[in-house]
């Protein structure tokens, strides 16, 4: 049995229940000194009845936070953040942004006003967990978590499982070039490169090697493929992908630029390890690539940031990340 799962980047939307441990209510008040001192906020947020989520919203992001908040006459409900990662805080489940992140709320862009839209007729619904409860993610094993994709009720999930890693797979690209500024897969322009998204439209943008890295792992019910992106390849090898890339360069000096580099021996080395790894299963990337692209096309296609996204999910209702 084969499949994928992304342990990255998504987009999360939702109504807001805490904010820096605070209600929501028309008198809050945000303390940016300390925000700013600290590099970040927390908020607990929530999609429609699921489970209280912890937000972490760090730099840029946690003051474009401030603006938009001080920017509404009364308190906003719904926050929409792009590229958010999940991560491990203090033994519970967390997502975390991205230096790529982007805020909305409210009315900002119609995802949020979809969203807020919905929460207006059903806040009885969006108010039955407590804004305390922090969900931690489920453990399970590769087999369960195929029979959960089998399920006709199944919805978005994150799952916490630990594999062993049997070997990193050869034969495609562990790595892709992006926009240095919003991480969409970068594509050849006549003279330079340019930013596959059509919402950042970068003439001209620096590329910068990420991880898209396919390994195949096991435990005693199942093997599966997880494609590794982003921070999770950091963590798995210690090392940037581009750091990677720039170091092999270095060593073959007369290597064409466009030559692919070859699988380093930081990635190998993980092979055999066992790894605890967070997963959201969705849809089977090669049903999305068409074979004349190829899977580096389709999974640098599917790293787009969520500005271009929006445009192509207007009329429908946002669903969390």
């Amino acid at each position: 049995m084969y499949a994928d799962f992304f342990d990255f980047i998504t987009d999360y939307v939702g109504h807001m229940k805490l904010v820096n441990g605070q209600t929501i209510s028309d008198y809050i008040v945000l303390d940016e000194v300390d925000i700013s001192e600290k590099r970040h906020l927390c908020v607990h947020v929530q999609t429609h009845d699921g489970p209280v989520m912890k937000l972490c919203i760090w730099d840029k992001a946690a003051s474009n936070f401030c603006q938009k908040f001080k920017s509404y006459g009364g308190t906003p409900s719904v926050l929409l953040v792009t590229t958010v990662n999940p991560k491990h805080i203090g033994g519970t489940l967390a997502l975390a942004t991205m230096s790529s992140s982007r805020v909305f709320m409210d009315a900002d862009v119609q995802p949020s006003k979809d969203y807020l839209e919905w929460l207006s007729s059903n806040w009885d619904i969006a108010n039955r967990v407590a804004a305390e409860v922090v969900t931690k993610p489920e453990i399970v094993t590769l087999g369960e978590i195929f029979s959960y994709i089998k399920r006709e009720d199944s919805s978005v999930a994150l799952f916490e499982c630990t594999e062993t890693i049997d070997d990193v797979v050869q034969g495609s690209a562990w790595y892709y070039i992006s926009c240095g500024g919003c991480n969409s897969k970068a594509i050849k322009g006549p003279t330079s490169l340019i930013c596959n998204s059509k919402k950042c439209g970068k003439r001209e943008v620096t590329g910068v090697a990420q991880y898209l890295t396919k390994i195949s792992v096991y435990d005693e019910s199942e093997q599966a493929v997880f494609v590794v992106l982003g921070d999770a390849g950091k963590e798995l090898t210690g090392k940037h992908a581009s750091e990677l890339v720039a170091s092999y360069f270095e060593s073959n000096a007369g290597v064409d630029v466009d030559h692919c580099v070859p699988v380093p021996q930081a990635l190998l080395d993980a092979i055999g390890q066992k790894r605890r790894f967070i997963v959201k299963p969705i849809e089977h990337l090669e049903e999305k690539a068409n074979p004349s692209r190829g899977f580096e096309d389709a999974a640098g296609d599917m790293v787009g940031k969520a500005s271009e996204r929006l445009e192509s999910r207007e009329a429908k209702r946002p669903k969390s990340g």
